[in-house]
């Protein structure tokens, strides 16, 4: 089963990108600014989707409204209400109602997860389900290098992408990538909701993690650490900082995990032994501007 992708870009080697000048997504807002002046700014736009796992309701997400198939099977996998084993028949978006059906071809055994549910630390209130973080134990991931020139050459073309985060902040961005190419680009007002489209999108296109590597703008939390683990991606990169739950199961699970990554510098806190040193620092380009101004406080 395949969902057209409303953004293809493969003429800058993603599969998808963002497009900040997609209709919905954004909306000018009047206003005045310190001075007094008046000014108009471009606002992130927020709306209710509703995820069914076939005749059950599940939960009822904010987002952007770009993507809601993978962001409703994504999410569905990623709290593990749907496994490797079950098979997907359909996924049947109805824009007026915003709600997205998934579909299996066998009904699932999900309604103690619901009684565990679980609100986290994340923007946006994510959640995720009580036995999602005991599984976490038994993840295996791949034991995959990472070269730091790829690092810097992966955060250079990120931050000069046009997106959302770039043209009006208040969003979260998270990129697949494979070595020094980003993949996929997706973003939402939580970063939970932009990973699960990413695993969506995987499980849809048959796309295997072992040599994947996922970037985030936002903060290295239990939630993001769990939610790649359990996609079985063995890297995760961010621009922003760690809290100390996500760094000790990063550690237990054999998961690299990389913060505060801006121009030349970053900082490993766990998987520091699957680092190659194969560029010099001070070969790195400064950051552009743009992406320093957008990257302080406010958006972690």
């Amino acid at each position: 089963m395949a969902i057209p992708d409303q953004n293809n870009h493969e003429d800058t080697g993603f599969a998808i990108a963002p497009d900040p000048k997609q209709a919905g997504l954004t909306r000018s807002v009047n206003g005045i600014d310190h001075t007094g002046a008046e000014v108009s700014l471009s606002v992130i736009e927020e709306r209710p989707l509703t995820i069914y796992l076939n005749s059950r309701e599940i939960v009822t997400a904010m987002t952007i409204g770009d993507h809601p198939e993978y962001l409703a099977l994504g999410f569905l996998i990623n709290q593990r209400m749907i496994t490797q084993d079950d098979e997907v028949t359909a996924i049947d978006y109805d824009e007026d109602l915003d709600v997205v059906v998934v579909r299996t071809a066998v009904e699932t055994n999900h309604e103690a997860r619901l009684a565990k549910a679980t609100r986290t630390s994340g923007c946006a209130v994510g959640t995720v389900f009580g036995d999602v973080m005991e599984g976490v134990s038994d993840v295996k991931l791949a034991p995959l290098t990472l070269r730091a020139s790829d690092l810097y050459a992966l955060a250079h073309k990120i931050n000069t992408t046009p997106s959302l985060y770039l043209e009006a902040g208040a969003i979260h961005g998270t990129v697949l990538c494979q070595g020094d190419r980003p993949l996929v680009y997706m973003e939402d007002v939580g970063r939970h909701n932009a990973v699960d489209k990413i695993a969506g999108w995987m499980r849809l296109n048959d796309i295997g993690p072992d040599d994947k590597t996922l970037y985030t703008t936002g903060r290295l939390t239990s939630e993001m650490v769990i939610k790649t683990a359990l996609m079985g991606i063995p890297a995760l990169v961010s621009r922003s900082g760690f809290t100390a739950w996500g760094v000790e199961i990063a550690r237990e699970v054999g998961l690299t995990l990389i913060g505060r990554m801006r121009g030349k510098r970053f900082i490993c806190l766990s998987g520091e032994e699957r680092l190659s040193w194969d560029i010099d620092p001070d070969m790195v380009p400064d950051e552009p501007r743009k992406a320093r101004r957008k990257s302080s406080g406010a958006e972690e």
